[in-house]
Formats: C-alpha cells, sequence, structure tokens
C-alpha cells in the first residue's frame, strides 16, 4: 500500500497542515521539522502526485519557447513538433507559447519578456546565438525564478539549468569521419559552411570536425568557416565565392542550414567530379540530396524527441521532479540514401515518435 501524507505526518510527529507546508515549499516552518518531514518522506518512500496537487491548487503553467525568425525546413519542422507536444498530455494544464525573434538583431531578444510579460512564465526554453544580450536574459529569468532551458544551441556561460540537444561536438567528429572516408584519398581542400559562428552548435560542430581531420585525414586541408546566416541566396554567393577562388575543393561540410544554396553554387560551377557533401537536418531537401546522391550524408536529431524532451525538463524542473537523464538524451542519427526513413508530409527529422 502507497504511503500517504497521513502515515508522513505520523513518522515525522507532525500535523498534516506541517506537512502540507513542507511539501509545498510554504513559509514558517523550523528547519528541524522541515528535516524531520522529509526524513519521514524518504524512509515510507513517498512519492508525491504532482498532477493532483495542481489540479486541487488549479494552478497552470505556462512555459515560452524562444526560436530564431528565419525561414528554414528544420525550423518549421521543429515549431511544428512543438505544437504537437502542446497539444499531448506533457503539456496537461500548460500554456506552451511560441515567440521568434530576429536572429541578426543582437538586441531583439531582450524585448521578448516584456512582449510576453503578461503573466509569469514558469519555463523558458531559447534557441538562440550565443551572445551577452542572450545571456544577460538568462540571468534574468533565472533571478525570477525561472526555469531556462536552451535548446539545439548551447549557452554553457549562461546559468541555464538544462541543455536539450546532441552533442555537437561529436556530430562535428562523427561529419568528419564521413566525409573523410567518402572522398578517399584524394588530396584536396574542404568548405565548412555554417549558420554563424556566434552560435555554439556551430563552434562546437566546427571544432569536432576540424579535431578528426587532422587526426584522421590530413591530406584534406579544411578552409575558413563560411558564414550564410540561414540565408539560401548569401549561402550560394559564398559558396560561389570559395570555389572559384579554390581549385581543389574535393569536398563541402555544411553544418548549419543552407544546402539549398550550397548546391545552387555546386551546379553553377559545373564542376566536373563529385564533391562529397556532408550535411545535417533531414528535410524535404536534403532528403531530395541524399536521393539524387548530391548529398552523401545527412547527420540529423528528431524535432519530436527534441521538442517533447525540452517540454519534459521544463515541466519536471516546475514539479520538482526527478529527471530520467536517458530519455532526455538526444540522440546523433546518420542518414545515407540507403537507410532514407519514408517520407513524411510534415518533413521532421528521423522519425521517432516514441522517444
Amino acid at each position: 500500500m502507497r504511503p500517504t501524507v497521513n502515515d508522513i505526518a505520523r513518522e515525522a510527529g507532525v500535523s498534516l497542515a506541517t506537512v502540507d507546508r513542507v511539501l509545498n515549499e510554504r513559509p514558517g516552518v523550523r528547519d528541524k521539522t522541515i528535516r524531520a518531514v522529509n526524513d519521514a518522506i524518504a524512509k515510507l518512500g513517498y512519492v508525491r502526485n504532482v498532477a493532483a496537487a495542481n489540479l486541487a491548487r488549479q494552478r497552470r503553467y505556462r512555459f515560452l519557447f524562444i526560436l530564431p525568425a528565419v525561414e528554414t525546413q528544420f525550423l518549421r519542422a521543429l515549431q511544428a513538433a512543438i505544437h504537437d507536444a502542446a497539444r499531448g498530455p506533457l503539456a496537461e494544464a500548460s500554456d506552451v507559447v511560441i515567440a521568434t525573434v530576429p536572429q541578426r538583431d543582437p538586441h531583439a531578444i531582450v524585448t521578448v519578456l516584456d512582449d510576453h510579460g503578461d503573466q509569469p512564465i514558469d519555463g523558458c526554453a531559447i534557441m538562440a546565438h550565443e551572445t551577452p544580450d542572450v545571456r544577460d536574459l538568462i540571468i534574468r529569468l533565472k533571478a525570477e525564478g525561472t526555469t531556462v532551458v536552451t535548446l539545439i544551441t548551447d549557452q554553457p556561460r549562461a546559468p541555464r539549468d538544462h541543455f536539450v540537444g546532441i552533442d555537437n561536438r561529436a556530430a562535428g567528429r562523427t561529419a568528419a569521419v564521413l566525409l573523410g572516408r567518402f572522398a578517399g584519398q584524394k588530396p584536396g581542400k574542404v568548405a565548412v559552411v555554417v549558420s554563424s559562428m556566434l552560435a555554439r552548435d556551430m563552434v562546437d560542430r566546427r571544432l569536432g570536425f576540424d579535431e578528426v581531420l587532422a587526426e584522421r585525414f590530413p591530406h584534406l586541408q579544411s578552409l575558413p568557416s563560411l558564414e550564410g546566416h540561414d540565408d539560401r541566396d548569401l549561402t550560394a554567393q559564398i559558396t560561389a565565392a570559395c570555389l572559384a577562388a579554390h581549385d581543389n575543393v574535393v569536398a563541402i561540410y555544411v553544418a548549419g542550414a543552407g544546402t539549398r544554396g550550397v548546391n545552387e553554387a555546386v551546379r553553377r560551377a559545373g564542376l566536373p567530379d563529385h564533391l562529397v557533401v556532408v550535411a545535417h537536418e533531414l528535410t524535404a531537401h536534403t532528403r531530395g540530396g541524399l536521393e539524387d546522391g548530391s548529398i552523401d550524408a545527412v547527420i540529423a536529431q528528431d524535432v519530436g524527441h527534441l521538442a517533447r524532451s525540452a517540454l519534459r525538463v521544463l515541466r519536471a524542473k516546475a514539479d520538482r521532479a526527478p529527471l530520467d537523464e536517458g530519455q532526455e538524451q538526444i540522440r546523433i542519427e546518420i542518414v545515407i540514401r540507403e537507410n532514407l526513413p519514408p517520407s513524411t508530409d510534415s518533413a521532421l527529422s528521423t522519425p521517432q515518435a516514441a522517444a
């Protein structure tokens, strides 16, 4: 039989009202009494029904997702996944709001809380470049008692509570192994296209990529990063300029968004030999590239798992409940033409709905 609050009160030698105050962290209870109640909880193995407690108090949580306001297939899929998670059991008694912020305006994120500050925010998931403004925003949220989760790209210098995303350094190392093996022993140069080197995921992927290329494929020379800022035309322009400036580019690593621009530049260059291309995120375009052979491999992460994990972490932190670290680990997926999963209308990354 499961222990109850009555059992805790008897074990600790206190009243039911005192147990309730301790469970809900209300003031007016001596430290000695708090320790006695917590010791009784541990001894009896009491597990609190947080959902029932929230229902009794008619409490609703408010979770805010802050995403960059850029038009990419991956971000559209991520927003769709967040909306799906917000309609499921993970968002019970919760309001989930998505705010988009111009990515190339470093100060725009400062105003996002003012625009959505009509009610207290219990938890916030942030995908943004690693800038002083973002760090200040996280510090402000934490000072207000808000749980902060970083999503896709981390903010390790800020006091965030949890990071939800793949190990981006490992993803970069994985990309280097794939690219190096596909390229073979032919010496040459490797173009590296990133969204922005202000983004921690781009920095980590680049570091991991360069580590492996230097260790295991010294005949391949990686060129300076080309920053496309998630802009298709700009990415095509800078990739074309790179191919024109270097006569021995044998491979391209697309560490962020911009695969369409890269492929356009490669087609226009009319290079006789096939360039090895390794990209990130399984979208409608990268799927097409795998199918027609213009992309050799894709490093993917499941957007459904990302959205559900972020919401689970925010909810667990709000409920002061433990996390299942294994469940929240976002896996790195390697997709090639031979293991391409069935297409979906939403163009999500690798479909693992049970994650």
